[in-house]
C-alpha cells in the first residue's frame, strides 16, 4: 500500500491544480469577425454595378419609349411605369431608362447553424456517499475536470482508480453546430420555343421583300388596301397606334415572355391595347401608311430582336 499511496500523493497535487484554472473560453468561428463584415459588403456593391447593360437603356436620337421599348421586348406601358414617366412622348436623349423588370428583392435561403442552449447542470440525486462513489462519470462533464481535489477526498482503492482515469480519459470529441441545408429555390419556367407558339401567315399576298439581318427586320407582305391582316399567334395586343416612326398605323402581340409579333402600314386598327386576340382574328386592314404602296410589314421578335419570320410560319 505504501507504493500506492506514493502514487496518489504525486497526483495529487498535478490534478488539484489543473483544477484551479478556470475553463478555456470557446472561441466561436460561426460568423465572421464584425469588422470584416462590412468590407465584404463594400467589396460585393463594388463588384455589382448598380445597373447593368441589360438592364438600362441609353436614349438615341430618333429613339421613342415605343421603340425602345418593342427593342427590348417589353410594353411600352410597363417602360413608363419602372421610369416613373407621366407622358411616354417626353424622354431626351442621353437619358437612362430601365428597360427590365426592377429587382423584386426574394430573399435567398441561407444555411444558419443550429444553436444550442447553454451548459447541462448535473445534480447528483441523494445517494449515500459509497454509492457515489462506486456511480461512472462522464467524462465529458466538468465534474470529472474537477475533483478529486487535493484534501477533499479521502485515500481509497476508488479514489485512486477515479485519478488514473483522469490521465487515461480520452479527449473529448469536438461539437460542431450542424448546418440546416438550404432550401431549393422554386425552379424557374424555361421560355417558351418558337415551335411551341402556333403560327399562321398574317395576309395572303406574295412576299415582296425577305428577312434581312440589316435591312427591314421583318418581311413584306403584298396586298390591297382593306385586305384583311389577321393575328398569327393568339396572344394579347401590347400596342396598338402610330408612335414608330416608319411603321405607320402599327399593332404589336405578345405571345409570351419570349415572342412579339408586329404589324405595320396598316390603314385600319381594329383592337385595342390589353384586348386578348386569338390566332387568324382579323386585328387590321391592310395599308400604305408610312409605306410606298399597300403592304403588310410582318416581324417576330424573340426577346426584341428580330428574327427571321420564315423560320417559324409554315411554308407555302
Amino acid at each position: 500500500m505504501s507504493a500506492a499511496r506514493l502514487i496518489l500523493a504525486l497526483l495529487l497535487p498535478i490534478i488539484g491544480g489543473c483544477a484551479s484554472h478556470a475553463p478555456v473560453p470557446v472561441e466561436d468561428r460561426g460568423a465572421a469577425p464584425a469588422a470584416a463584415r462590412p468590407q465584404a459588403a463594400a467589396a460585393k456593391a463594388a463588384a455589382t454595378p448598380a445597373g447593368s447593360h441589360a438592364a438600362y437603356h441609353t436614349v438615341k436620337k430618333g429613339e421613342t419609349l415605343y421603340s425602345i421599348a418593342l427593342d427590348n421586348g417589353q410594353d411600352y406601358k410597363d417602360v413608363a411605369a419602372w421610369n416613373s414617366l407621366d407622358n411616354p412622348n417626353r424622354i431626351k436623349v442621353g437619358q437612362q431608362l430601365r428597360v427590365s423588370p426592377p429587382d423584386n428583392g426574394a430573399p435567398v435561403a441561407v444555411a444558419k447553424p443550429v444553436s444550442f442552449g447553454g451548459p447541462v447542470e448535473i445534480k447528483p440525486a441523494p445517494a449515500s456517499s459509497a454509492a457515489q462513489t462506486a456511480a461512472p462519470v462522464s467524462a465529458n462533464t466538468e465534474t470529472l475536470k474537477r475533483e478529486p481535489k487535493g484534501g477533499k477526498l479521502a485515500y481509497s482503492d476508488e479514489a485512486l482508480a477515479k485519478a488514473q482515469q483522469v490521465e487515461s480519459a480520452e479527449k473529448p470529441a469536438e461539437i460542431k453546430p450542424e448546418l440546416k441545408p438550404a432550401e431549393a429555390a422554386p425552379a424557374e419556367k424555361s421560355p417558351v420555343a418558337g415551335d411551341d407558339v402556333d403560327w399562321m401567315w398574317p395576309a395572303g399576298g406574295k412576299l415582296l421583300a425577305p428577312f434581312a439581318e440589316s435591312g427591314g427586320k421583318g418581311v413584306d407582305i403584298a396586298g390591297k388596301a382593306g385586305d384583311p391582316v389577321l393575328a398569327a399567334a393568339s396572344g394579347t395586343v401590347s400596342y396598338a397606334g402610330a408612335g414608330l416612326r416608319g411603321y405607320g398605323n402599327l399593332v404589336v402581340l405578345r405571345h409570351n415572355a419570349t415572342y412579339l409579333s408586329v404589324y405595320a402600314h396598316n390603314s385600319k386598327i381594329l383592337v385595342k391595347e390589353k384586348q386578348t386576340v386569338t390566332k387568324g382574328q382579323k386585328i387590321a386592314e391592310m395599308g400604305s401608311t408610312d409605306a410606298e404602296s399597300p403592304r403588310l410589314h410582318f416581324e417576330i421578335r424573340r426577346q426584341g430582336k428580330p428574327a427571321d419570320p420564315q423560320k417559324f410560319l409554315p411554308a407555302r
